[in-house]
């Protein structure tokens, strides 16, 4: 009996981390209102996430709103809330790039800097020392690319066009939707949350500089 209430929510210690992630985000205006969503894979076989539910105010989360849930998108066990809307998008994105965590937040700036290089398709940041902070990036004269994708109320197409994302820019570390947010992500959460504050860094810092860094796509 033990066992089968455990295996019906996430980890304890998975679920508080995830709302200590709200706090900080929803502390910084990362994720006003209701905005934003996050997640962490449980188990890799069969697929298994911990993910926010939809309409939860993320600075006000508690531990056992966290849902459990499958590759199927559907949830696990037993659930008192419905699942992000978002949820194809975070699945597709640890389908792809085999991610621990996804975090997805709404700042001002990476929702006004969405819009401004949407008709470029993308945002190109450089020679920034922020940058050494995403996965693998050893110095200030790195080009990321973050590809810009437009908004979607259909999530079962967004989430193609994630899929579609990846295949042409295996390599980004994160990705705008159009006047929404960021998503990034990380092989733990704590990765997935340092990728957040360097891009809310970087999104910031090109915003008060005029938004122009760049807009040309890496070659």
């Amino acid at each position: 009996m033990t066992r089968r209430r455990a295996a019906a929510a996430p980890a304890r210690t998975t679920a508080d981390a995830l709302v200590g992630v709200g706090r900080r985000f929803y502390d910084r205006g990362w994720v006003m209102g209701t905005s934003g969503n996050f997640s962490v894979v449980l188990d890799r076989a069969p697929l298994t996430i911990a993910i926010t539910p939809s309409g939860a105010h993320k600075g006000a989360l508690a531990a056992s709103q966290i849902l459990r849930i499958g590759g199927d998108g559907q949830p696990r066990g037993r659930a008192s809330g419905r699942p992000s809307a978002e949820t194809a998008i975070h699945l597709e994105v640890v389908a792809r790039t085999g991610a621990g965590a996804v975090l997805h937040t709404h700042s001002v700036w990476s929702t006004m800097l969405s819009e401004r290089h949407a008709p470029a398709g993308g945002l190109a940041i450089h020679d920034f020392e922020m940058l050494k902070g995403l996965d693998g990036v050893a110095t200030h004269t790195h080009r990321e690319w973050v590809p810009i994708v437009d908004n979607d109320q259909d999530m079962s197409r967004m989430a193609g066009v994630v899929h579609r994302l990846f295949a042409d820019h295996p390599a980004v570390h994160g990705f705008l939707i159009r006047r929404h947010g960021l998503y990034t992500w990380g092989r733990t959460l704590a990765d997935a949350e340092r990728h957040v504050e360097i891009f809310e860094f970087l999104f910031e810092a090109i915003g008060r500089e005029g938004g122009h860094h760049g807009s040309r796509q890496r070659s």
